[in-house]
């Protein structure tokens, strides 16, 4: 009938078997997500329910999971339901975001996931100050810290820690923290080293902290150098090959230009030229 009536495509089977029909025997005991989020409105009524899951690596089992969260909230809470997924890893993102066909493409779960490519780079520590900015700026933080702009990333999420209360402005800086590979968070180290032998007083206390505890005591002037010329040298780097992608060709007197430059900004500002550019004059202007 499922075939002939309803036109559906059955999958190819061998046999068919009248099993439990008691569905509350279906669900495990334990059966528990992250976390549920109940908004109400003014009047105190339930208008929806997320459902939240931490997702770091691929587990097939979800994909079975997820979709009983939905169900079962729903009927328990009689209010629309979804699926929040946080996943910090882009391939495990897009795999999270996959459609969950429910059975024979009559029905289907979309969780909603929040992963590096719908979280921005905020990298202007003004916009991240931002009232309602600030835990956006710490998810751009953990989404991109360890990319191109990392560096720029964190430091514009620290800057908006500054406003918030010592507990959870610690918190978050935990969260960004755990989020650093070895060479971000050396970075991170040599700048807040390098910021305090300058006397620039930019983070906040519990950053300055880090210096205090003895975890950037170790660090000589040498190794601030080479991370310093290491960050030059990737800008460099990726300046020229956006010059050969777009065809353009240096004279010798713009390549030493480039390879002179020891400013990160100025850097940055000639990447970002390099789009939509005919001549290097445009791009080094």
């Amino acid at each position: 009938m499922l075939a002939t009536l309803f036109h559906v495509e059955v999958p190819p089977h061998a046999s068919a078997a009248v099993v439990e029909s008691s569905l509350d025997q279906l669900l495990p005991v334990e059966f528990r997500a992250d976390l549920v989020l109940e908004l109400r409105d003014a009047s105190g009524a339930l208008v929806l329910a997320i459902v939240i899951e931490v997702q770091r690596d691929m587990d097939p089992n979800k994909k079975f999971s997820w979709p009983t969260y939905v169900t079962v909230v729903r009927a328990k809470k009689r209010c629309r339901t979804v699926v929040l997924v946080v996943a910090p890893d882009a391939g495990v993102a897009a795999w999270a975001a996959e459609s969950i066909d429910l059975g024979l493409g009559l029905g289907h779960v979309a969780p909603l996931v929040l992963g590096p490519a719908v979280v921005p780079e905020i990298t202007d520590p003004g916009e991240a100050e931002a009232e309602t900015e600030t835990e956006l700026a710490v998810l751009s933080a953990v989404a991109h810290g360890n990319g191109p702009n990392g560096l720029a990333v964190v430091l514009a999420a620290l800057v908006a820690l500054g406003r918030l209360d010592q507990e959870h402005a610690m918190v978050y800086f935990q969260l960004i923290w755990n989020a650093l590979r070895e060479p971000m968070r050396q970075a991170l180290e040599a700048l807040v080293m390098e910021r305090q032998i300058e006397g620039e007083a930019t983070f906040p206390p519990f950053v300055q902290k880090l210096i205090d505890r003895g975890k950037l005591k170790g660090m000589r002037e040498g190794e601030l150098k080479g991370i310093r010329e290491g960050e030059l040298k990737g800008k460099r780097d990726t300046l020229l090959r956006l010059f050969a992608r777009a065809g353009i060709v240096l004279a010798e007197n713009e390549s030493a230009r480039i390879q002179a430059c020891t400013d990160i900004a100025t850097l940055d500002r000639w990447i970002d030229n390099v789009l939509g550019a005919k001549t290097a004059t445009e791009v080094l202007s």
